[in-house]
């Protein structure tokens, strides 16, 4: 299994990236190196990304810093709480709800490391509150495979329209089939697709 673990193995995949795909090349020249991104995986990780869910990056932060000062961010505190404490610390009735399915599921996170991707995916989707997206971000960003994509997210969607001269935004299912021939890197696709998004959506609104 290939892993993203250092800036170098960004760049390996770039390389690669741009030598099989033109477009690439071009969106590289835009972009310039590309973010390691790396995160820390475990129960934070995954409570971080429910938090997340539907809400700006300011107001995520907000909650989290409620859940920090309640001591609600790792399983055990959480397994212990109920909705209603977890509603008084900032979180919604149904991302209360979320947070508990995740802290009474058991995950072996240990384990996670060692399995493929396809069934970190399905490891992780079975717990309530735990999309396919969400599981796809886990494997890329906090395990370091190398082949996820996630292409359910709008902005590498509305990349791709922009970066392939798509008629329309691609469908989940239709980024998947584009993004087949940059397998085994398609992670690095992702994050030539997100800075190469950021690059145009900023170009256009200096041109506004």
């Amino acid at each position: 299994m290939n892993l993203i673990e250092t800036e170098a193995d960004v760049a390996e995949g770039a390389a690669w990236l741009a030598a099989c795909e033109p477009r690439f090349a071009l969106a590289l020249l835009e972009t310039g190196p590309l973010p390691l991104r790396l995160r820390e995986g475990g129960f934070s990780a995954l409570l971080r990304a429910i938090v997340s869910q539907q809400i700006s990056v300011a107001a995520a932060a907000g909650v989290w810093a409620r859940l920090e000062a309640a001591g609600a961010t790792e399983a055990k505190a959480v397994a212990q709480m109920d909705v209603e404490s977890l509603r008084a610390a900032g979180l919604s009735r149904q991302k209360a709800g979320y947070a508990l399915a995740l802290a009474q599921a058991g995950v072996d996170f240990a384990a996670l490391r060692q399995m493929p991707s396809d069934e970190v995916i399905a490891t992780l989707v079975r717990i309530k509150g735990i999309g396919v997206w969400t599981a796809e971000i886990y494997a890329k960003f906090s395990l370091g495979h190398a082949d996820v994509l996630a292409a359910g997210d709008l902005a590498l969607q509305e990349s791709a329209r922009m970066l392939f001269d798509l008629p329309a935004r691609p469908t989940e299912r239709e980024l998947r089939k584009l993004a087949e021939p940059w397998s085994p890197w398609r992670s690095v696709a992702a994050r030539a697709l997100w800075s190469y998004y950021h690059v145009m959506k900023n170009r256009e609104g200096i041109g506004a």
